[in-house]
């Protein structure tokens, strides 16, 4: 509100937040998410802290930081019994919501959007195409195990949704690619 267009003060407090937000025993990355929502952005100024950092943190976070998190948040122990997590109900869910869930949900959302003249189908697309984006969208990796250790407490539920999500995100991207070929192949 007081126009602080200086990233650098944003940084320092984002900081000190997180070490307290640490300490407070409410999960720290939070604070990433609080401190994204203070950096301000403009419609026309091109040097707005937000828009600095956005084009500062391009190619660092999906090339370093997103798959050192995955890295070091999956830890999946793989034993001889690992295909029956997938039979259990937490293995059924997290693939069934990375299958099935996600791709209607966007599909359907984007099609009411469309409809209600909210947004426009993008030129050139079609339907069986969008709805093979939709399908793409179920890879839920690094935001999915997230949300898994911060929703279970027993190990053995935690490996269960650690594995389902891997194996639903390869089953996902793998019908999210096939699909969008044979679509992109019709369109030709």
């Amino acid at each position: 509100r007081i126009k602080i267009t200086n990233l650098l003060v944003y940084l320092v407090g984002g900081i000190f937040m997180w070490y307290f937000m640490h300490h407070s025993g409410i999960h720290a990355t939070i604070t990433g998410v609080l401190l994204a929502l203070t950096i301000p952005t403009y419609k026309k100024q091109k040097d707005a802290p937000a828009l600095v950092l956005q084009k500062v943190l391009h190619y660092p976070v999906p090339f370093i930081v997103i798959p050192l998190f995955a890295l070091a948040n999956t830890a999946i122990p793989i034993n001889n019994e690992w295909d029956k997590m997938l039979t259990e109900p937490v293995g059924i869910g997290i693939i069934s919501g990375l299958l099935i869930g996600k791709p209607v949900g966007i599909f359907l959302f984007t099609r009411i959007s469309i409809w209600l003249n909210i947004s426009e189908k993008p030129k050139g697309i079609n339907w069986m195409q969008l709805f093979g984006v939709a399908i793409l969208a179920g890879i839920g990796f690094t935001m999915s195990i997230f949300i898994a250790l911060l929703a279970f407490d027993s190990e053995r539920l935690i490996n269960e949704a650690k594995i389902s999500i891997l194996m639903g995100s390869l089953i996902t991207a793998f019908i999210g690619l096939l699909w969008l070929k044979l679509s992109l192949n019709r369109k030709k």
